[in-house]
This record gives structure tokens, C-alpha cells and sequence, in this order.
């Protein structure tokens, strides 16, 4: 029996012993990406802050998250009193709280121009820190290095704005997991507007589309081949809702959208009356931040639609409210 006891103890001991250095193994090699570049300087000329400008406020979206939204009306719009300086609660996670950072140059007015390329792509901040890849890094580090420096020199150029954020919590394994995510970036190129479908894509990706439209398990994962299905559940506004199918499904997605109807259903917030912003019975609130893409182009909406008009249609019915039965 004393044996046996030995036996236990010395494979007890062993399994912490690789468990520990596991731990340390994961906290002094992770994340493993290249130190900020110092050869990096954002244009801040009028014409590439007008388009970093354009990006932010109806593509990319950096303000729209990083941003409190005010959940009484329509869309939740951003609290532009409040633009950049972070606050917002995400949950994706059992265990795990996310917030949004405050990337006004109140925070970041410190930052090399490397450091924050280098947050954006690669997903690590200033001092080291794994981003949790809520903040869509590895979308950003496959746009054009042009387009990336556009919205960050607009970033620098908001106004400075001091606010107090909650430190994320994140729940085991995912504390762990998150340090072996962010990896070096290959920049893509802008393809013409002309090659509808490549340009279409490259905007799809800006926008991030796939992030909210595809459902995730209990860790926050993507779940494979339903990509654009739709179902992701958010809290945002106070109640439950998923987010629509947008695959080409006829039944269930938007296979039977033309895209005037599909370009339309942006466009007709472009002017928001008061009408508009009403909020409506706050189960049907959406936290689609459906003002924000209004302003995008209706070149660029329809090259969006044209894309998702090639992808794999999926066959999934989405509850949008739940709580509204």
C-alpha cells in the first residue's frame, strides 16, 4: 500500500511539475510575434485622413466599439461626447469580461507609431499583453498596410479623452489560449472596385462581417463551416438577440435579396430622423451598428452583397428576438 501511495504521490508530483512548466513555457514564450517596427510613420495628410476617417466611422469600426452606445434608441449610436474613450462590456466567454479600451491619444498618446500597428495586426499591446482576438486583429493584419495606416492616423487625431476602464477577466483555459493567438501579419493588397467580387471580399473582411455572423461555442470559437450563418447571441441591449444569416440560403439567409433591397437596408439610416432613432420594444433592438454602416458607399455596400452572393449557403433558421415571443 506504501508503495502504491509512493507510486501516486511521484505521478502527482510529476503531473505538476509538467503542468507548471507548461504554465511558465506559455507565459515567457507567448505571445511569440516581432517587436514594433520602427520604420513606420502615419501619413497624416487631409486625403488619408479623410479615408482613415471614412474606414473608421462606417468600415472598420475601431469608435463603434470603442465607444459607450446609447441602447435608448434605435442601433445603439456611439456617444460621440465619449468617441474612442472605451468603457463597453463583452461577454463571449463563460468567466470571461471583456472591455473596450479607451484608444483616445489620452491612452495611447504615447504609443510609437509601431506600437499601435502592431496592437491592430498582431494583437499585442504596448507593454506586451495578448489582445483577446474580440478586436478583430487577424481580419486587420490581412488589409492593405495603406488602408490600416489611414484609420490609425485618424485614430491619433480624435480628441483626447480620460476615462477610467476595467481590466478584462478571463476565465482558465482561456487566460492561457489567448497568449498563443496573436502571430505576425501578412498585409493584403486593396483589390480595384472594379473586380467587384475581390474588392467586395477585401470590404467584407474590413467590415468584419464573419465575426458577428457566424456562431461560436461556449469558449468563444467560431464554429467550423458555419461561416456567415448567423446565430451569434449578444446582450448588448439589454435582452437577447442573434445575429441574421447572411448566406445565400433562399430560405434562411438572403438568397432572395436583390441588391438594391440589400444596399437599402443600410441606406435608409443614412439620415436618421428622430423617427428612426425611436427606439423600438427593446426586445427588437439590434447591436448591429446599423448607423455607422449607412455612411459606407453604395459602391462598397454592393460589392459587399456581391461577395456574400458567392459564398456557401447554409441552411440555418435564426431566432433574431427571442425575448420578443
Amino acid at each position: 500500500m506504501k508503495t502504491l501511495l509512493k507510486i501516486v504521490g511521484g505521478l502527482a508530483g510529476v503531473l505538476v511539475l509538467v503542468a507548471a512548466c507548461g504554465y511558465l513555457y506559455l507565459m515567457f514564450s507567448y505571445p511569440s510575434v516581432p517587436p514594433p517596427r520602427t520604420d513606420v510613420t502615419f501619413d497624416t495628410s487631409p486625403e488619408r485622413l479623410a479615408r482613415g476617417k471614412y474606414l473608421n466611422d462606417h468600415v472598420v469600426g475601431c469608435t463603434t466599439c470603442h465607444t459607450q452606445r446609447d441602447w435608448t434608441k434605435f442601433a445603439g449610436p456611439v456617444k460621440t461626447e465619449l468617441l474612442g474613450a472605451g468603457g463597453d462590456k463583452f461577454t463571449r466567454a463563460p468567466g470571461s469580461d471583456l472591455y473596450a479600451k479607451n484608444i483616445t491619444p489620452a491612452a495611447i498618446g504615447s504609443w510609437t507609431d509601431g506600437e499601435l500597428l502592431r496592437a491592430v495586426t498582431q494583437g499585442v499591446s504596448k507593454d506586451g499583453t495578448p489582445l483577446f482576438p474580440l478586436m478583430p486583429y487577424p481580419h486587420y493584419g490581412a488589409l492593405a498596410e495603406d488602408d490600416i495606416h489611414a484609420v490609425l492616423a485618424y485614430i491619433r487625431s480624435l480628441k483626447a479623452i480620460e476615462s477610467i476602464v476595467p481590466e478584462r477577466t478571463l476565465g482558465f483555459p482561456l487566460n492561457l489560449v489567448v497568449r498563443t493567438i496573436p502571430s505576425a501579419n501578412t498585409f493584403g493588397t486593396r483589390p480595384s472596385p472594379s473586380d467587384t467580387l475581390a474588392y467586395g471580399r477585401y470590404m467584407t473582411k474590413a467590415a468584419r462581417c464573419t465575426d458577428c455572423h457566424t456562431p461560436i461555442d461556449d469558449q468563444g470559437t467560431p464554429l467550423p463551416g458555419m461561416e456567415f450563418a448567423g446565430g451569434m447571441a449578444f446582450i448588448e441591449t439589454g435582452y437577447r438577440t442573434r445575429s441574421a444569416n447572411i448566406t445565400p440560403d433562399v430560405d434562411t439567409g438572403i438568397g432572395s435579396w436583390t441588391e438594391q433591397q440589400f444596399v437599402d437596408k443600410f441606406k435608409g439610416f443614412e439620415k436618421p430622423t428622430n423617427a428612426t432613432l425611436s427606439e423600438p420594444e427593446r426586445p427588437q433592438n439590434t447591436p448591429m451598428p446599423m448607423l455607422a454602416y449607412a455612411g459606407m458607399t453604395r459602391q462598397d455596400l454592393a460589392a459587399i452583397y456581391a461577395y456574400l452572393r458567392t459564398i456557401k449557403p447554409i441552411i440555418n433558421r435564426v431566432e433574431k428576438f427571442p425575448d420578443a415571443r
